[in-house]
């Protein structure tokens, strides 16, 4: 190296700024070497928020996820509807970059004794790569390419397994076929797509009256946060833009929402569940509770309580799956119910044999606390990326650890259009009883999902396009 550096030892002043950039690329390779291995598989609210709040500079990090970008799960349901525009729900995982290395891939394997993870590129195969095997299509609108890449192998120091999981469809034939999940910013661009050509097929001539509601019927399965708040967003759209651009067909479309519990919104406390069915009622929007689906077809599903129902759209947001590399693992212990991953209250995986195994953690969707179960939300999640964030930058020091997890409850927000929203914050064990309905609720609302935007520029975008919106409403165009 000093003899490198003798050759850079020269007045021009070219050759000295060389010789800084050589040396400092050196100095950061040798001190790479020196780092432990940091691999976080997944990029959802658990792995990004990890991958945010680590010391980079300690750790060598390496993200794997299928996607290369963050969802904030909170705003999809506005995209869907052209409330916000896509770009205001995503966060590139690359922005720490060179800093971090990510690669766009599945985890197929973990060996937790060699310390390796066999991966496979979430991309489509290259030219030279063939295989007989076709693309498989996940719960989500992702794909899987299975074997039609090269495979790869990464090994790690510590791993934190964060792979979230898929939409649970109970194996309902049809679902994955002819329903739209709503989990990422691809999914809400192909329900937006899809509400607007319903609307410009219905305007055609040559269809009927009958063959027009069918088609502009709105069809959603799910009575959760999610189902619930696209059922807001969307009526939404129906009664602003749509009733001034197709006024003939507005009065035409209808929106169901399909439970099969006795009430929507079963998180929350039953009087906000009574105020969201209430104010749905009074908005048109035909609540199904107690309704069960039994198949799905391209344009109609059939519905044990009721027979066969024709849809232009069908929306399906029925909670949550297992992640497939979760069901390959054998080798840990699992909730018999979710077969979600166990963990112990410092978030360490515990392996079938009762051990914790101290180089593996687990969080959110994919795995729950063995002592204290908690639901699978990305309020959850994020404490939990938080707090092992923490964690791993104090081991990385040198420094103990010992603090269990505590989850601190936030509350639960759901948006119910016309600018209402309702606000639960009631923990029995403490006796907190905070709840909001109405406009108040919608400005925590809000407030709440302004300022958990990550990045600078998704919090000036966000409120932006709101107001946009507000003053010269939503677009409609397809493109």
């Amino acid at each position: 190296m000093h003899a490198v550096q003798r050759h850079f030892q020269l007045r021009s002043p070219v050759n000295q700024r060389v010789w800084s950039v050589y040396a400092a690329r050196l100095f950061s390779t040798s001190v790479s070497r020196d780092k432990q291995r940091l691999v976080i598989l997944g990029s959802g609210w658990g792995g990004y928020q990890v991958l945010r709040s680590v010391d980079k500079k300690r750790w060598d990090v390496t993200i794997l996820s299928p996607t290369n970008a963050f969802n904030f799960t909170p705003l999809l349901a506005g995209c869907a509807v052209g409330t916000l525009e896509f770009r205001c729900a995503v966060e590139p995982v690359r922005r720490y970059s060179p800093q971090v290395t990510a690669y766009q891939a599945w985890c197929d394997a973990i060996d937790f004794k060699e310390k390796t993870l066999t991966c496979m590129p979430a991309t489509p195969p290259l030219p030279f790569e063939k295989s007989s095997a076709p693309p498989v299509e996940t719960t989500t609108t992702e794909t899987k390419f299975p074997g039609t890449g090269t495979s790869f192998t990464l090994k790690y120091d510590k791993l934190v397994i964060a792979v979230g999981a898929y939409s649970q469809t109970f194996n309902v034939p049809g679902v994955k076929e002819y329903a739209h999940f709503l989990k990422n910013v691809r999914d809400a661009r192909s329900i937006r797509t899809r509400i607007l050509e319903c609307f410009e097929q219905a305007n055609q001539p040559i269809l009927s009256d009958v063959q027009r509601r069918n088609l502009l019927h709105f069809c959603i399965v799910g009575g959760g946060p999610t189902g619930v708040e696209f059922a807001a967003e969307l009526h939404d759209l129906l009664h602003a833009e749509i009733a001034d651009h197709y006024p003939g067909l507005a009065r035409m479309s209808k929106i169901t929402l399909y439970d099969v519990a006795p009430y929507i919104l079963g998180s929350f406390d039953r009087s906000l569940s009574n105020y969201a069915e209430e104010k749905f009622r009074r908005d048109g929007i035909d609540i199904k509770t107690k309704h069960h689906v039994e198949r799905v077809e391209n344009d109609k599903m059939i519905v044990k309580e009721q027979g066969e129902v024709p849809f232009g759209m069908l929306v399906w947001s029925t909670g949550l799956a297992p992640n497939p590399l979760i069901q390959t693992i054998q080798s840990v212990q699992k909730h018999e119910k979710t077969q979600s991953l166990l963990t112990d209250e410092h978030l360490n995986l515990i392996l079938k044999d009762g051990r914790v195994d101290p180089d593996v953690w687990a969080i959110g969707d994919a795995a729950i606390i063995k002592t204290d179960i908690l639901p699978a939300t990305a309020q959850v999640a994020n404490q939990k990326a938080n707090y092992l964030s923490r964690k791993l930058n104090r081991i990385v020091r040198g420094r103990e650890h010992d603090k269990p997890f505590e989850f601190h409850n936030q509350g639960s927000l759901a948006y119910l259009g016309d600018w209402k929203a309702i606000y639960d914050r009631s923990h029995a064990e403490s006796g907190i009883k905070a709840r909001e309905t109405g406009r108040l609720a919608w400005l925590l609302w809000r407030s709440a999902y302004f300022t958990m935007t990550l990045s600078l520029r998704n919090k000036i975008l966000v409120p932006t396009y709101w107001f946009l919106n507000w003053i010269f409403g939503r677009d409609l165009t397809r493109f």
